[in-house]
């Protein structure tokens, strides 16, 4: 999403030539007048309902109050002329008509002004090509974050490049946006927001929310008491008085996350709850740390301990192992049977109380939202935002269904462990299929996981292809590391047709490019070349590389 004005391109297998961008048959019939950049790719609907002009892309109406005229274009016709006497106090005043649709200005309670940020004033901007105003809003306090649906569908329904730029260059396409995809982080939020939480636990009148598929995955105990005692309960009242609310807590805390934080007087209380919960490696690490805590005090004679934390080792598995039972109890039963590389079975007789079906090519995905909507915020909008398109369920106890189109259940599958696990074994087969579904579900995470994979292919035939895509992806290490590839057999891709043409293609893209200005992948090629080179033998191996490109270069009309 967000792509140049030649759209995205279609995928292909590594070392294949590019195919040109060419507008695709209309949807309702305008044929070759729909300038749709991306051409016949479909668009998907929670990025597209309700707006014709951003799923065809037609030319807008031309806004005329900048130049003295009295036409505005949709984007200032939905603002209002209040607000545009704000940002062009000379405009000419005009009525909008009674039925017409406007949003009223904000106070923000920072500035005492009218508030700029709101995503709706911004995407009609962009759609209709409306530059300056774009710029104005960024200015102003607008926001266009990566990874999110907002901010990526003002990047896909942007007019023109020049607004595209405009978006990525004001630095407004912040890092805060990747933490959202840090998978523990996730699971943290899950638990102190309860979000699509689905039973109540009241501990001596405190209330803990919690999801019933996230307990049973972990625990034994939880699992058979939410399906006999606890089975169709909402709220769970617990008045035991050994029950400790805090060391409540700190159990979901270690069940949800793996970490546990508790302060040394409810330590008894926690080790209780373990080993009635039957959490035999939580027990034994209260235990371990128990024994540190003790000589560590010994050793240093008045220090006092209050807080005793256990966290996982880096690579222990155990966490994620438990989340992908869920993605197992997902699959349909047609797909259980050959779950090759993913040998996390179905526990005979677990329940993992899904709330929503994904119908994908005719099989049936029983998931959770509180997993698809925290993970993506394309799943977000299409199962929580105005955008729902979730058909209502048949009859009592069935589960609404959302059909999803252009994706198939073998790659579904992958995208499915992803976001229950944040893991997925990928064939290299199919790296570039799951990259594109990544890319439209806005998973950042499982692009990266793509990247890796594809990096694992890198070829002389493979390695300008590979390239292609880190850059049609925005995958800047897989990028990286091709062009690192390419200066190690760069004599022998100077003689590779599509090399050339890769390099004709970046020298035109740099904009009023004169005839010295350097070429960004050659750029990168050089870099790499020198950053070899650690001994005196290795100098006139590399100056050969160097001549080879530059002799390419020269042959092609190109000085940089």
């Amino acid at each position: 999403m967000g792509g140049q004005g030649t759209g995205r391109a279609v995928l292909r297998a590594p070392g294949a030539a590019a195919e040109p961008a060419t507008a695709g048959p209309c949807r309702e019939g305008r044929g070759s007048e729909c300038l749709h950049p991306a051409g016949p790719r479909r668009l998907p609907r929670s990025l597209g309902r309700g707006s014709s002009l951003l799923r065809h892309g037609h030319q807008r109406p031309v806004c005329q109050l900048q130049e003295g005229g009295r036409k505005p274009c949709a984007a200032c016709a939905f603002l209002g002329p209040a607000l545009l006497r704000e940002m062009w106090p000379s405009s000419p005043s005009w009525s909008p008509p009674p039925d017409q649709k406007q949003f009223s200005p904000r106070l923000c309670t920072s500035c005492a002004g009218t508030c700029w940020s709101n995503e709706t004033w911004r995407y009609y901007a962009c759609l209709c090509g409306h530059e300056e105003l774009v710029r104005f809003l960024l200015a102003n306090g607008a926001r266009c974050e990566a990874n999110t649906f907002d901010g990526e569908r003002c990047l896909y329904g942007a007019l023109s490049d020049p607004i595209r730029r405009a978006l990525r260059d004001y630095k407004q396409v912040t890092a805060s946006c990747r933490r959202r995809d840090y998978y523990d982080d996730f699971l943290q939020r899950l638990l102190e927001q309860g979000i699509h939480s689905d039973v109540v636990f009241v501990v001596h009148g405190k209330p803990f929310r919690a999801h019933r598929c996230i307990l049973g995955a972990r625990s034994t105990y939880f699992a058979n008491m939410l399906d006999t005692k606890w089975k169709g309960k909402s709220v769970v009242v617990l008045r035991h008085p050994l029950i400790n609310p805090v060391a409540f807590g700190a159990l979901l805390q270690y069940l949800y996350t793996g970490r546990l934080d508790i302060g040394v007087e409810h330590v008894s209380d926690c080790e209780r709850l373990a080993k009635q919960c039957q959490l035999w490696d939580l027990l034994d690490d209260l235990e371990a740390k128990c024994e540190k805590v003790s000589e560590f005090v010994a050793s240093k004679p008045g220090t006092c301990v209050k807080v005793l934390t256990i966290e996982p080792p880096p690579a222990d598995p155990r966490l994620r192992e438990d989340m992908a039972l869920l993605a197992s109890c997902a699959l349909p039963p047609e797909l259980r049977g050959d779950l090759g590389e993913l040998p996390f079975p179905c526990p005979d007789g677990f329940s993992s109380c899904p709330d929503v079906c994904f119908q994908v090519a005719g099989s049936s995905f029983l998931c959770h939202k509180a997993f698809f909507c925290g993970r993506s915020d394309y799943f977000r909008a299409l199962l929580d935002d105005h955008f729902e398109e979730s058909e209502e369920p048949a009859g009592p106890g069935d589960l609404p269904v959302v059909t999803l189109h252009d994706i198939s259940p073998d790659i579904f599958t992958h995208v499915l462990y992803y976001v229950y696990s944040d893991h997925t074994e990928l064939p290299p087969e199919l790296a570039y299929d799951v990259l594109s579904v990544a890319d439209m579900y806005l998973l950042p995470g499982l692009k990266r996981l793509c990247g890796r994979t594809l990096a694992q292919l890198l070829e002389e035939d493979s390695v300008v292809g590979v390239w292609r895509i880190a850059k049609l992806f925005r995958l800047a290490r897989l990028e990286d590391q091709c062009t690192e590839y390419m200066a190690k057999v760069i004599e022998k891709l100077v003689e590779r047709e599509d090399f050339v043409e890769a390099v004709r293609e970046e020298a035109a893209a740099v904009a009023a490019r004169q005839e010295t200005d350097s070429i960004p992948l050659v750029d990168d090629i050089r870099f790499h070349v020198a950053s070899t080179v650690q001994t005196y033998s290795a100098i006139e191996e590399a100056q050969q590389r160097l001549r080879a490109l530059e002799d390419l270069l020269v042959s092609i009309g190109l000085d940089c």
